[in-house]
């Protein structure tokens, strides 16, 4: 049996040419990262204390007690 040869053929490219993007240095998507992060833990913060004081205000103890739960996990992780 023959060895298969391949064989590669060089075509010159005529279209425009294609600028590389630079890659974003590792410490601004660190710290993007980090505040964002930041940002969202913040926000779901408060809308866990603001459900947890709806709750208390409309004296629906299931809720609050719920709420609090999910709230202490929210915190632990």
């Amino acid at each position: 049996m023959k060895k298969q040869k391949v064989d590669y053929q060089y075509i010159k490219y005529d279209g425009q040419a294609l600028q590389a993007k630079r890659e974003i240095p590792y410490e601004i998507k660190l710290s993007s990262r980090l505040f964002l992060d930041e940002l969202c833990f913040n926000w779901n913060k408060e809308r866990f204390i603001s459900q947890i004081n709806d709750s208390i205000d409309a004296r629906n103890k299931d809720r609050f007690l719920h709420l609090s739960n999910m709230y202490k996990d929210f915190l632990q992780k």
